[in-house]
């Protein structure tokens, strides 16, 4: 027989087999669970004005792993724990980049930062360096003077907000100030004015609902032109332009701000930046578009993250008596009699850690991670996921998934005691802060911020609802964007604590 023909007879079998290969992936790519689409906007219409909210309602329906078609863009819903885990654990690098987008650039500042930026060697190196030289726990504890000079300020703010509104404080927006005052001056140094802190936080505000806002030339390119018509492209370079004129001002501000002051070295990121600009032995190229990304990243992630958490903690504690008594109790007991909770004494306040952890439980700063796009064509539960496909975890739909917690919907911190779950991103049904390549490396710098106020605000003042609201008054919804605030601000009535 004609040596030809018998290889090709051989070869029938495994053509069958191929074919039939192509032919499962074909009818698992078509069965990928799917709400109904409408023509041209496909699901856009099903996110709601609460996204996290609104997909996990639509995950119940179709399942935890959902496909849904924002426009043109594909885009994975991701619901449970186990598919997370699958993913990061084969499919990590696949998914390791950002999609792009006309404000994804903006907000990684032309893809020179490291939250928004897409995947590649610049980014790693960015990334390396915000880990070694920005986040480290050595850098976070090398700034504690800092957060301990504003603790005693956020205090006085509160003391001096009562005496001026018949005892009733709008804690939110002292929050909020307190956050912005401590987290510019570790990022930039204390020659920030007080305007400049409300720009910055105005601008870090605004990045939130901006993220949401539908960028039709994003979704389908040749509608540009509606960008134009609902006003987003002007929005979006009056957002850049603000920033462009901060970030001259911050570069050429800081060359007289002195390293040393009250002889603490401070040493603040912006100048730890601008000297391994010039550090030859790096070993990278660190550009001045490198330092704005990377600073513009410290504070919008750093502000909203950070002050959402703790409005939450308070909001949490006025909800549950019984755990606010019990993190009092062991505020005294560990203060014996001082008027300041040092941040020495921070590690021995146990309850209080898992009481923060129970609250990023159930209040993720961020509820729906920053969407991650495949680098090239992989495969999640059996099911063939195309290059450019869109991933969003939701990391909110973790925190009340009755496969890991009991109870979720209650608030129990002791939930956590004897327990060696994290949100360091190991734990897959808790990843608050993300997981993986694209896990978010200011976790440590957030809490230390967030556990000294917090101590200091409890151990020196009572805190009530103002006569005539309950507990029941209080609405626990989130405003819409990408970080979850509170949407009801807390007003609070203070009195002075017993310290002694």
């Amino acid at each position: 027989m004609n040596p030809t023909m018998l290889a090709a007879i051989l070869m029938i079998p495994f053509l069958f087999l191929l074919l039939a290969r192509r032919k499962v992936i074909s009818q698992k790519e078509a069965l990928l669970p799917s709400p109904p689409r409408l023509p041209f906007i496909g699901n856009l219409h099903q996110l709601g004005s609460i996204p996290h909210r609104s997909l996990y309602k639509l995950s119940k329906q179709h399942g935890p792993l959902m496909l849904l078609h924002l426009g043109s863009v594909r885009t994975l819903v991701v619901s449970c724990p186990k598919i997370v885990e699958e993913v990061i654990r084969n499919n990590d690098l696949v998914f390791a980049t950002r999609p792009m987008s006309k404000l994804m650039d903006v907000l990684s500042y032309d893809k020179n930062d490291i939250a928004f930026a897409q995947y590649g060697e610049s980014w790693r190196q960015r990334k390396k360096i915000a880990t070694t030289h920005l986040l480290s726990s050595q850098k976070v504890k090398s700034l504690s003077f800092d957060r301990v000079e504003e603790v005693p300020l956020l205090l006085e703010n509160v003391v001096d907000a009562a005496s001026r509104g018949n005892g009733v404080i709008c804690l939110t927006e002292i929050l909020n100030s307190y956050v912005t005052n401590v987290i510019t001056r570790m990022v930039l140094g204390s020659w920030i004015s007080k305007e400049k802190k409300t720009i910055l936080s105005k601008l870090s505000h605004d990045s939130s609902p901006l993220f949401y806002e539908v960028s039709f030339e994003d979704f389908s390119p040749n509608l540009k032109w509606l960008d134009v018509l609902s006003g987003l492209d002007r929005k979006i370079e009056s957002y850049k332009k603000n920033w462009d004129a901060l970030f001259e001002d911050i570069i050429k501000n800081h060359a007289n701000e002195s390293k040393e002051e009250n002889g603490k070295n401070n040493t603040y990121f912006i100048g730890t930046l601008l000297d391994l600009q010039k550090d030859s032995s790096l070993g990278s190229t660190i550009t001045n578009e490198h330092i704005r990304g990377l600073t513009m990243d410290m504070i919008i992630a750093g502000i909203d993250t950070t002050f959402a958490t703790l409005d939450w903690c308070m909001t949490e504690l006025i909800r549950n008596p019984e755990v606010m008594k019990k993190v009092k109790e062991e505020l005294r007991k560990v203060a014996q009699g001082e008027d300041m909770i040092s941040e020495e004494l921070l590690g021995q306040l146990s309850y209080m850690k898992v009481f923060i952890k129970e609250v990023i439980r159930l209040h993720p700063p961020a509820p729906l991670l920053l969407p991650r796009e495949s680098l090239q064509e992989c495969q999640i539960q059996g099911y063939n996921i195309p290059k450019k496909t869109r991933l969003v975890i939701n990391a909110w739909a973790f925190g009340r998934d009755e496969s890991y917690w009991e109870a979720p919907e209650q608030f129990k911190p002791e939930r956590f005691f004897d327990s060696t779950v994290d949100y360091k991103g190991k734990d897959f049904y808790f990843i608050p802060f993300g997981v993986g390549r694209r896990i978010c490396p200011g976790m440590d710098f957030s809490m230390a911020i967030i556990e000294i106020a917090l101590a200091n605000l409890l151990h020196r003042f009572d805190w009530n609802l103002p006569s005539g609201i309950t507990i029941e008054d209080m609405d626990m919804d989130e405003g819409g964007g990408v970080i979850a605030f509170r949407k009801q601000k807390l007003e609070l009535v203070p009195t002075a604590s017993m310290v002694n």
